[in-house]
Formats: C-alpha cells, sequence, structure tokens
C-alpha cells in the first residue's frame, strides 16, 4: 500500500469522505496501511498486499485491495472445504488470490473506481486479477465481503456468486433504547432489561471513548482483551499490538472503545468503528467473568450509540446466533468467486446454488425467531 499515494487510494476507496466520513474506515489507505505497517499482514501471515491498480492515460481510475492468501484463516467466508476437496483431488489450492479486507467480515465495495468509470474499472479489475491467477498457476479468485450490486455485477461477467448472512441491527428512528424495546414481545423486551441489570450490577464504570479521549493506555488494555479472546477462540490473534498503535496514531476519529473499569483499571472491552451511517463491532476481551458483561459492552451498548447518533444500523460481525434475542436479525452477504479448474469449477457451482437455497431458508426461519412482536419496524403503539 505505501507504494500508493494514500490522497489517489482514498479518492477511489472513499470520495464521499470529502463531505464527511467515508462509508466505512476498511478500504481506506490509513487502514490497510496499518495493517501492513504493524506486521499483521505481509511476510510470514499468509497476506501478502498485493494492490491491483488499472491506469487509463496516466491516471488511476480503479483499484482493489487484492492479496496472495497461502491459507484461508482470517476471511470468515469459508472455503476450507474446497481446499481440501481440490487437493483430495490431486489439485493444488494455495496460493490463490484474496480480494478482501484481512480480518474485517464487513460488507463494502470491493471494486473501487473514480465516479463514473464503475462499469470500466470493474470490468478492468476482474479481467486482471483472473489473468494474473492464470498467469501465475493460482487456484483462484475470491471477492468476498462485496456489496450486493458488485455481487449482480460480477455474476454478469461471469464469477460465481456466493451468498452468506450475518446479524444486523436495524435503526427504525428510534429515540431510545427503551423505544426500542417497545417493539418488543414483552418476554423477550423483560429479558433484555434483566439482561442489562445484570450486566450493570458489577460495580463497573463504563465509558464510550472515541478520538483524543482514547489514550495509550487504554489500547495497553485492551491489547490484553484481545490477546485473551484470540487465544481461546482461534489460538492465535490475526492482529499485532503494533496496529493498535497505528490506529491511535491515525484512526482514533474512527474508533469507538467501550471500556468497563473496576477503578481504575480496565477490566472489558469492545472495539467498534464508525461508518457514515453505520457502527460496526469488531472485537471483545474480558479479564474475569462478569455475566451478561458481553452482551451490554459489543450489543446494548452499540444500539445506544447509534441511537444517540443516528446511525441506521449496527453490524456485529461474523456468525452468532445468539445475537437474535438482542435485536440483531439475519441479512444476505455476499462474495464472488472464479476458479480456474473447469471441472471444479462446475463442482463449486453446483454446491453454491444447493447453499443459497439452505442460506435463503435459514434466513427466513430466523427471522421468524426475532425478539419483534410483528416484525421490527413496527411501533408499540401497534401491538
Amino acid at each position: 500500500m505505501h507504494a500508493i499515494p494514500a490522497p489517489l487510494w482514498d479518492a477511489l476507496a472513499c470520495p464521499e469522505a470529502a463531505t464527511g466520513r467515508p462509508a466505512d474506515p476498511f478500504t481506506t489507505h490509513r487502514f490497510l496501511s496499518a495493517l501492513e505497517r504493524s506486521g499483521s499482514t505481509g511476510r510470514g501471515t499468509g497476506w501478502q498486499a498485493r494492490p491491483l491498480t488499472v491506469t487509463r492515460q496516466g491516471q488511476i481510475i480503479a483499484a482493489m485491495p487484492l492479496y496472495v492468501k497461502s491459507h484461508s484463516q482470517g476471511e470468515y467466508i469459508f472455503d476450507h472445504g474446497w481446499a481440501e476437496a481440490y487437493e483430495r483431488a490431486g489439485g493444488r489450492y494455495y496460493p490463490k488470490l484474496q480480494a478482501a479486507v484481512p480480518f474485517t467480515p464487513v460488507t463494502g465495495r470491493r471494486f473501487l473506481t473514480l465516479p463514473g468509470d464503475e462499469a470500466e474499472g470493474r470490468a478492468a479489475l476482474i479481467d486482471g486479477a483472473t489473468r494474473i491467477a492464470e498467469q501465475n498457476g493460482l487456484s483462484s479468485l475470491h471477492i468476498t465481503f462485496c456489496t450486493e450490486a458488485e455481487a449482480e455485477a460480477g455474476r454478469a461477467q461471469g464469477l460465481m456468486h456466493r451468498v452468506s448472512q450475518q446479524f444486523h441491527w436495524q435503526n427504525d428512528g428510534y429515540a431510545s433504547y427503551e423505544d426500542f424495546l417497545g417493539t418488543m414481545a414483552s418476554r423477550k423486551r423483560k429479558a433484555l432489561r434483566k439482561e442489562r441489570e445484570t450486566a450493570n450490577s458489577h460495580g463497573l464504570t463504563i465509558r464510550a471513548l472515541t478520538g483524543t479521549e482514547i489514550e495509550p493506555a487504554h489500547w495497553q488494555a485492551f491489547w490484553a482483551f484481545y490477546q485473551d479472546t484470540g487465544n481461546r477462540k482461534w489460538g492465535t490473534p490475526y492482529l499485532t499490538r503494533g496496529f493498535f498503535n497505528a490506529l491511535h496514531d491515525t484512526m482514533r476519529d474512527d474508533v469507538l472503545l467501550v471500556l468497563a473499569f473496576d477503578g481504575t483499571h480496565a477490566v472489558a472491552g469492545a472495539l467498534n468503528f464508525i461508518g457514515r451511517d453505520c457502527l460496526y463491532g469488531r472485537y471483545w476481551g474480558c479479564l474475569a467473568d462478569y455475566p451478561c458483561l458481553h452482551f451490554e459492552l459489543c450489543y446494548h451498548r452499540a444500539i445506544d450509540y447509534a441511537i444517540a447518533h443516528g446511525l441506521a444500523r449496527v453490524e456485529a460481525g461474523a456468525q452468532g446466533e445468539h445475537k437474535l434475542a438482542r435485536g440483531y436479525l439475519p441479512v444476505e452477504t455476499h462474495s464472488l468467486h472464479w476458479i480456474a479448474d473447469p471441472g471444479f469449477a462446475r463442482a463449486v457451482a453446483q454446491y453454491l446454488a444447493a447453499e443459497r437455497a439452505a442460506v435463503d431458508e435459514e434466513i427466513e426461519v430466523l427471522t421468524g425467531y426475532g425478539p419483534f412482536r410483528r416484525g421490527p419496524l413496527q411501533s408499540a403503539q401497534q401491538d
């Protein structure tokens, strides 16, 4: 990323930032560079940054955050089964190309273009990436957590379209958290009130920090939380300590850090990123067992912030059906795939068709199990 000037990249990634926040901070030059500079991506990580650019008459008109991958970790659109099947059949799945934001299961633009050059830039990026894969004997290209519009356009250009799901909270113009609770069935509403009471009964002080309110000591505390959760959940945390230093230096205004203090000592925390109309929950950790504190810091406080600041939704990361009871409903996410081997590509296409039907059914069923009385968009007065 250091080979591409930040203003040129951001003119493609977030032109809307000229009048405020970017739609999301994850494809900005500062975020992707922080991953590289901190050693979270790069040599020895299995994420070799190879950003792809399209130039016309000396001007960069399109770009893609592209990586050469030697494994499938940190992607959250799982293709481990594809890799095992291909290698059992005698193929070599790795290395592969991945257009993504590392370790970040957040939907956003993956075809970054100047306004007005969307169609030409997208076509050139797809052509360039697949040619690079072919010329270097790579098995595949994966464009993960792209927008739905990008997925439709990519499918029209011959890529395979995959649908997955996450749980998001939608803000229906709520005036307060109690206003939001008013849309729920009585039993569900009482359960969440009890949950919040329990979380706030431990004698801790909870603070939501952003910008200059965040101090280096807060990152040191959060690093301990992140390591603890990472070691328990996936073995080795992906991000280095230096990444959090980079956040402090260049991205504090993009961050909401919710910390719980026992006196002056931070004992738990949740890291969120702030977009133009969305709050993105990313990491959480705790040094002791405090019942319900995870739900309070990660989900309820995120909703509080979104309501107070007029944000349209909260995206709380990958997986987690426990989010459903807290008002986070299932939504589709999208990715695009290209497989070099024609026979394997046909097998993957058949799998994706069957998977799409299963995901559609699961979203319908899970939505019906949501906590709302007649749906999340109806007010308490309609009950």
